[in-house]
């Protein structure tokens, strides 16, 4: 890499930590959210102190997907300190925030996916959000699917995995948020997701079919999986 790879880097790294040194007002917060740059956007998300209006959380979930990685995973953890314990909260962001938390819940970035939908789960309570969150999911989980269907050995292993991470957390969103869905559908995905080549899709698929008597059929399928952390799941 070129030296100016490097001095910009350290000079980001020392604009965050003389950001950090300081106390921000939270209109303050606010602005540096909209019009920042990324160390400022990163900094003013941590220090991002409540969420009392509809704007305050549009701001925070405007950073969430399509900016700097740095950026989201500081949204991330910050809207899932925010929702915690706080059901005013959970309430803002759930009447404005499903689709968002969909397509977060796809990011490329592992701990983002995770803060997400452990934020999601939170907000499980409130209807609005989780029958539309679900919905969104559901289409991502059959896309991924059909996705990976099209597949033929040689495409670039890259490319599979990509949909793979993206059916991975698909189905750990919609181990929490299945009951939401129509049986028929959630069913059709699961007997899709047991017959993957990639046993970590057929673990996730085992996790969701042990919650309920509906799933029996998809634990015949899986009940005999040669993997054994997938075989482990059903006893």
């Amino acid at each position: 890499m070129n030296n100016g790879f490097y001095k910009d880097l350290d000079t980001n790294f020392e604009m965050a930590y003389e950001l950090s040194q300081k106390k921000y007002s939270h209109s303050e917060l606010v602005l540096m959210l909209q019009e920042g740059n990324i160390p400022q956007k990163q900094i003013a998300a941590l220090e991002f102190d409540s969420v009392n209006t509809v704007d305050d959380a549009k701001v925070l979930l405007n950073n969430l997907t399509g900016c700097d990685g740095k950026i989201r995973e500081a949204v991330a953890l910050s809207i899932n300190r925010l929702l915690q314990g706080n059901s005013d909260v959970c309430k803002i962001f759930a009447e404005i925030s499903a689709d968002t938390f969909a397509d977060a819940t796809i990011d490329i970035n592992a701990n983002i996916c995770r803060l997400v939908v452990d934020s999601a789960i939170l907000m499980k309570n409130y209807n609005i959000f989780s029958y539309n969150y679900a919905e969104k999911i559901l289409r991502f989980t059959n896309e991924a699917l059909g996705e990976i269907d099209k597949f033929i050995f040689r495409d670039k292993k890259y490319v599979i995995n990509k949909q793979v991470f993206k059916l991975y957390w698909c189905l750990e969103a919609l181990k929490y948020f299945w009951e939401f869905l129509d049986e028929n559908d959630i069913l059709d995905v699961l007997k899709k997701s047991a017959i993957q080549k990639e046993y970590t899709i057929r673990e996730k698929t085992a996790q969701i079919a042990v919650i309920s008597d509906k799933f029996s059929q998809i634990l015949k399928l899986l009940e005999s999986d040669e993997n054994y952390y997938v075989r482990k799941v059903l006893n």
